[in-house]
């Protein structure tokens, strides 16, 4: 990249749309690992295995499901609750010119 073009896209501050997409994607999927791996930290280590065999039981196997479900309410049930709060704000630049 040469220095006209980098200073004129750090000026205007506007970004490729395909680099914006890609950084997009990117987030979601790092969100998404985040997500696996706090479930998984939950609901094996912490939940329902107590000791690591060749198989899961009936048992693990439900409180697995269960876990999992649980988990996925609950960050349904915050992100619902954090977009509610987001749009029942005003926008910041708004509270200043106050």
């Amino acid at each position: 990249m040469d220095s006209s073009s980098s200073s004129s896209a750090a000026g205007l501050g506007a970004v490729d749309p395909q680099l914006q997409h890609f950084i997009e994607v990117e987030t979601q999927k790092q969100r998404f690992q985040q997500l696996v791996h706090q479930m998984t930290e939950l609901c094996w280590q912490e939940k329902c295995m107590d000791k690591p065999g060749p198989k899961l039981d009936s048992r693990a196997e439900a409180c697995f499901v269960n876990c999992v479900e649980r988990f996925i309410d609950t960050s349904q049930f915050i992100l619902n609750r954090l977009e509610q709060t987001q749009k029942s704000k005003p926008v910041f630049s708004e509270s200043l010119s106050d």
